[in-house]
């Protein structure tokens, strides 16, 4: 495959990286190894679980990255953890059918889930300027103008990495004009936006493990 693809590029699963998801892989583990990926976006213990019917995202960049943050449980906020992530940035992003939910343990009283869910009754919830770290994405995925192997540093990226991390400016990275996910699986440790309106918000706190999705076997 060339690394670059002009026109639509149409794939069944998209994965945690956008293909090659090996050599991606392969440049994060390298970073880590290095030192070359850092992020001074302190993130909590806990990542979060996101379903959507459908993502529409213009001008996407995607790189590697390292999530730091507390480690549950642990009473020492000096102790750090490290999670590699992918970082997918993009200009603006429509999104129908929003569910968010997070789990957490509470003593005597069991799993207590918080859930959100916005962007369904016609109106999809808008993001300006939004970028998510991704340990895990499942999504049917279509890719309009798709550039492979570009350099984080690449000064053609119409989206800028994100603010909150540091990386290599030689690194791997990718970018679309336009990308669309449908039936949208995705776990992350944190999403930032520089604006984010959700239509039709409902926030719960729901008693019991009660994700967006279940995992698949």
């Amino acid at each position: 495959m060339s690394s670059q693809v002009r026109g639509g590029t149409r794939w069944k699963r998209f994965a945690l990286v956008m293909v090659p998801s090996m050599a991606a892989t392969a440049a994060v583990g390298v970073g880590l190894a290095q030192g070359a990926l850092a992020a001074s976006f302190s993130v909590s213990g806990q990542s979060f679980k996101v379903s959507a019917d459908k993502l529409v995202g213009e001008n996407l960049i995607q790189y590697g990255s390292v999530a730091e943050g507390a480690i549950l449980g642990e009473k020492d906020p000096d102790k750090k953890q490290k999670h590699p992530v992918t970082v997918s940035g993009f200009s603006k992003a429509t999104i129908t059918n929003m569910c968010q939910s997070l789990v957490t343990p509470v003593p005597g009283l069991g799993a207590i889930t918080l859930q959100l869910r916005t962007g369904n009754k016609g109106t999809p919830a808008v993001a300006e300027n939004i970028y998510l770290d991704v340990a895990e994405l499942d999504a049917d995925a279509h890719f309009e103008q798709l550039d492979i192997g570009v350099a984080v540093g690449d000064p053609n990226h119409v989206t800028k990495p994100a603010p909150h991390t540091v990386a290599d400016n030689g690194l791997f990275s990718q970018r679309a004009k336009k990308a669309t996910l449908t039936k949208v699986r995705q776990k992350a440790w944190a999403t930032t936006a520089g604006t984010f309106t959700l239509p039709d918000l409902k926030l719960r706190l729901l008693s019991g493990d009660k994700p967006c999705y279940e995992d698949e076997n």
